[in-house]
C-alpha cells in the first residue's frame, strides 16, 4: 500500500554523534537531496560557530551548504517561513528554547533536520540535545574513528585544560575518542 505523506505533516530529525563522526556531512546530503527534490529549504547554524565559515555549513571534510547564521533559535521560525524543510547545524549551541522551535515547526507542517553534539567533552549530555532525541520522530548516531586506535569512536576528546563547557574548534582543540582512549579531563 502507497503511504502518501501529508503536506501538512512535519517532523523532526536528530543527527547525532561525537565531533568528526559525519553529522554535518549527513545534514548537509539530507539537505540537498530536498532541494533537488525541489523542496524549499531554509538552513540555520548559531553565530557562535564561525569556525569555517559565517555564511555556510562547512564540515570537517569541507562539505559546504549555504546557511543562516542566527543568534537565537526564535529568529528561526521568522526567517524559515514559507520552507518545506529546516536544518539546524550545531543543535547543542542554542539555548533550551530550540525544542520549542523545531516543536512549533514540525507541528507548522516543516521537515525539520538538526544535527549536534549529543555529549560534551566530559561525555555529559550537551545541551537540549537529549530533549530533542526524546522527542524527535528519527535518530541517527553517528561514530567516528578514534584517532588513537581506530576503534568505533563516540566520544570528544578536549587536548587542552579548558574547562569552559562551550569551545568552539577543531583538531588543534579535540579529536574522536572510543570509549577505550578516551581519557577523563582530570587524567589529562
Amino acid at each position: 500500500m502507497l503511504h502518501v505523506i501529508d503536506k501538512d505533516y512535519g517532523w523532526i530529525e536528530v543527527i547525532c554523534g561525537s565531533m568528526f563522526s559525519g553529522k554535518s556531512e549527513e545534514l548537509i546530503r539530507r539537505l540537498r537531496r530536498a532541494q533537488i527534490a525541489k523542496q524549499t529549504v531554509a538552513i540555520f547554524k548559531p553565530a557562535i560557530d564561525d569556525r569555517y565559515s559565517t555564511d555556510h555549513i562547512v564540515s570537517h571534510s569541507e562539505q559546504r551548504i549555504k546557511s543562516i547564521a542566527v543568534k537565537s533559535a526564535k529568529e528561526i521560525i521568522e526567517k524559515s517561513r514559507g520552507a518545506h524543510v529546516v536544518g539546524i547545524d550545531e543543535v547543542q549551541f542554542f539555548a533550551p528554547d530550540i525544542i520549542e522551535v523545531c516543536n512549533d515547526l514540525a507541528n507548522k507542517g516543516k521537515r525539520v533536520i538538526c544535527a549536534g553534539l549529543d555529549q560534551d567533552y566530559k561525555t555529559r549530555p550537551f545541551g537540549s540535545v537529549p530533549q530533542l532525541l526524546a522527542i524527535a520522530e528519527s535518530i541517527t548516531k553517528t561514530l567516528a574513528i578514534c584517532m588513537r586506535c581506530g576503534a568505533p569512536a563516540n566520544r570528544t576528546q578536549r587536548l587542552s585544560k579548558d574547562s569552559d563547557q562551550v569551545i568552539v574548534g577543531a583538531t588543534e582543540i579535540y579529536e574522536a575518542r572510543c570509549r577505550m582512549c578516551y581519557k577523563s579531563p582530570e587524567d589529562l
